[in-house]
């Protein structure tokens, strides 16, 4: 399933690959953004979740919420993938260390 928003510069492409719901994540998430990219991460029914955000190049507090809010839904079941923007914010912010944050 794809969910483009009027923003051009985002997409988040969501796949179930058995127990767990794949995201992939490109462009800017922020205010405008956000809230597609974490109903993407959630499929009523699926227990896991893998968010792919290497090929996103803006991340604001609208999308540290978001993915906070699919932290809280996952729980250790969730991995998190960051492009390198994202893991900056993610330091700045005191989230670098969370046991969902992958390389």
């Amino acid at each position: 399933m794809d969910q483009e928003q009027a923003d051009e510069n985002f997409t988040a492409t969501s796949a179930v690959e058995g127990s767990r719901v794949v995201v992939t994540v490109a462009g800017e998430v922020d205010m405008s953004t956000a809230d597609a990219m974490y109903q993407a991460g959630t499929k009523d029914g699926v227990p896991a979740a893998t968010l792919d955000l290497r090929e996103v190049t803006f991340f604001d507090s609208a999308a540290i919420h978001a993915l906070l809010r699919l932290a809280e839904h996952y729980g250790d079941r969730l991995i998190v993938r960051p492009s390198s923007q994202v893991r900056r914010v993610l330091e700045i912010s005191g989230l670098s260390t969370q046991p969902w944050l992958r390389d």
